[in-house]
């Protein structure tokens, strides 16, 4: 029995319980209303530059006709690797103006990340940032990419910006690596050329990919999440329902630190806001705080979502407490776990609310989120508009205030898992439930509390980490013969990375070689940040190291070294 939408009741007044995932048949139609209704207020700015609706629209038609002259059909894969630049919503929109489905792509992925994701999604088209290109370079010829194109970090940017931008990239700070990609294409001539072509407007159904979004999944296995253009107008319908009172059309500035490949930003920043009107102020490198601060400074900045190691990164920065803070109305988190002691420091110093949400990719991503009016931190809110949640015990529903596995139903759900059948089957039933495999439970007044996540998952700064593919790695090398891995506390990222090994007889290794040796085959992330020589590893009869064991073997080691520090 499905459960009652008690949280109903702290929903604004005047907002309906239901919303309408069909009032627009595409994203595409919700970008061309928008670029007509706002065409002279800026969309996008990034590095000095601003480009206004009419900008965006222009130069992803361009796009847009590049890729129907350059022989790309409807329903083709094209995978953007590109950081937060002005490139990004102009192949994003340009891709979807063409009919195609975009693949979001860490532009940190190693040559081994990279290739699943492109064989798997079967690719044909990349655009990628020189700074990465060298890393295309090397899985190229075991992908069905046809073309890749290039381009420079200031490609978009006015003149002179554009030129020293490129050039202090290029030469001055080394950050791009040599590369060769026979017949690659400029980002700056597929406009020129896409400028001078015709453009035929596909049809697109509701029922069409949008996006293919790659999620490791409860398995550690890579898995492209189908999001349709009916899943992400629902979110985005959803989303603008519930904060119906605080979004004003043509009005926001949305500060955008987060990167546009994570589905978090993609969705809460890039499509809502540009479906408002708003301005995106895209930061490229979140991690210079006081680049951030610098650049936050130049605002009057209304919207800004982050992850909690950002927060408490800005707030431990004395600058940022001189900021001017009256315009801004709320400060969102996600894709980890909101610290109270961060969401109360940041409502002392801004004097506005942090509210938290909690999503997944497999839902466009936002399922719940704390209201403007009735935030209560500690949990992530209440479900969305047309979302029903129910806590099970297997195929028991559990009732209020119990802990159990999570499952969400609602049009923002995916439509499955790309190529694979029997993983959609796993996590989807016949009648739209998902199995999120988080633990949560509900409480009276109808807040979600994620009492743990999925299980082994490791959750470092927002991002996922998948025991599995870690423990891959790691064993690959010559001189390790077992290794089992753990998420641990950490201050900064929430989690941490933690490996055991057990090396084989008469090897010579060390800690620095075993996350040297990691750096090249994993994303930074990834990378363990503690690592732990054993003789043995707990197992299972048939084998299998037990991850449950080695955290309370850490964790109690974690307690021993505590109590020997007080006693000391």
């Amino acid at each position: 029995m499905t459960m009652q939408r008690i949280w109903q009741k702290h929903y604004p007044a005047g907002i309906s319980a239901e919303i309408n995932p069909d009032a627009c048949t595409s994203l595409v139609n919700v970008f061309e209303q928008s670029c007509q209704r706002f065409a002279a207020l800026p969309a996008f700015h990034n590095f000095g530059t601003t480009l206004s609706y009419a900008d965006i629209d222009r130069l992803s038609r361009h796009f847009a006709a590049y890729l129907q002259e350059a022989g790309f059909k409807q329903g083709e894969r094209i995978a953007l690797m590109l950081p937060n630049v002005l490139q990004y919503p102009v192949a994003l929109f340009g891709a979807l103006r063409a009919g195609l489905i975009v693949v979001n792509t860490n532009p940190l992925y190693t040559a081994r990340e990279l290739q699943h994701q492109l064989e798997d999604s079967g690719a044909t088209c990349m655009v990628v940032l020189e700074n990465f290109a060298h890393t295309v370079q090397q899985v190229l010829k075991n992908t069905k990419l046809r073309q890749v194109i290039i381009t420079g970090i200031g490609d978009l940017l006015h003149f002179p910006r554009n030129i020293l931008i490129n050039y202090g990239a290029r030469w001055l700070k080394h950050m791009v690596p040599v590369y060769y990609i026979a017949n690659a294409v400029s980002f700056k001539d597929s406009l020129q050329r896409g400028s001078r072509a015709a453009f035929t407007a596909p049809t697109i159904a509701a029922t069409d990919i949008a996006l293919l979004q790659y999620t490791g999944g409860t398995t550690g296995i890579a898995k492209g999440v189908m999001l349709t253009h009916r899943n992400l107008l629902a979110n985005l319908e959803q989303l603008s329902a519930l904060w119906s009172a605080t979004i004003r059309d043509g009005e926001d500035i949305i500060i955008t630190p987060l990167p546009l490949y994570h589905v978090f930003c993609f969705t809460c920043n890039l499509l809502l806001f540009t479906g408002h009107g708003g301005l995106n102020v895209l930061i490229t490198n979140p991690r210079d705080i006081p680049g951030v601060v610098r650049e936050l400074a130049k605002w009057k900045f209304t919207f800004i979502t982050g992850v909690n190691t950002l927060y408490q990164a800005l707030l431990d920065n004395e600058e940022f407490s001189e900021l001017d803070f009256s315009a801004l109305k709320i400060g969102v988190a996600g894709g980890m776990a909101l610290q109270p002691a961060v969401a109360n420091r940041w409502q002392q110093l801004t004097g506005r609310v942090m509210v938290e949400g909690y999503g997944l990719t497999e839902t466009a991503p936002v399922v719940a989120c704390n209201l403007l009016h009735a935030n209560r931190i500690g949990t992530v809110g209440v479900p969305l508009p047309s979302t029903d949640i129910e806590i099970r015990d297997g195929d028991k529903a559990l009732p209020i205030g119990v802990e159990g596995e999570l499952y969400v139903r609602g049009p923002q759900v995916m439509k499955g898992y790309w190529n694979r059948s029997d993983e959609t089957a796993k996590a989807l039933s016949d009648d739209g439930w998902l199995n999120t495999g988080d633990i949560a439970r509900m409480d009276v007044d109808g807040y979600l509390h994620i009492v743990d996540r999925k299980k082994d998952m490791i959750i470092v700064s927002g991002f996922k980490v998948f025991p599995n593919e870690v423990e891959s790695v790691v064993m690959s090398h010559e001189q390790v013969l077992e290794a089992g891995c753990i998420g641990v506390p950490d201050p900064r990222s929430g989690q941490a990375v933690k490996v055991f090994v057990v090396a084989r007889e008469n090897a010579t290794l060390s800690v620095e070689q075993i996350r040297e040796y990691c750096s090249t085959r994993l994303t930074r992330y990834k990378i363990p940040k503690h690592v732990e020589f054993r003789s043995t590893l707990p197992k299972t009869h048939i084998g299998k190291v037990l991850r449950r064991a080695l955290a309370e073997e850490h964790e109690h080691d974690s307690n021993e070294h505590t109590r020997s520090a007080d006693r000391v």
